[in-house]
C-alpha cells in the first residue's frame, strides 16, 4: 500500500470517530441513556400488559413520595 492511501484511510477513520464521538455526547447531554428503570423492566417482563402495571405502580409510588 502507498503512503497516501494510508494517510486517507486514517483521515477517514478519524473523522468517523469524530462523527462517532459527538453523536454519544449529543446522546448524554439528551439524556437518552438515563432510562435505566425503563430498560430493566423491559427485560423482566415478557408481556406488554405486565409492563404497563409495572409503569403504573411506579407512577403510583412516585406520587407517594
Amino acid at each position: 500500500m502507498s503512503v497516501g492511501i494510508l494517510g486517507v484511510m486514517l483521515y477517514v477513520s478519524l473523522f468517523l470517530g469524530f462523527i462517532g464521538l459527538v453523536a454519544f455526547i449529543w446522546g448524554i447531554k439528551n439524556h437518552q441513556f438515563d432510562d435505566a428503570q425503563k430498560m430493566m423492566q423491559g427485560a423482566l417482563f415478557d408481556d406488554e400488559e405486565e409492563l404497563n402495571l409495572a409503569r403504573q405502580k411506579e407512577e403510583k409510588r412516585r406520587k407517594n413520595d
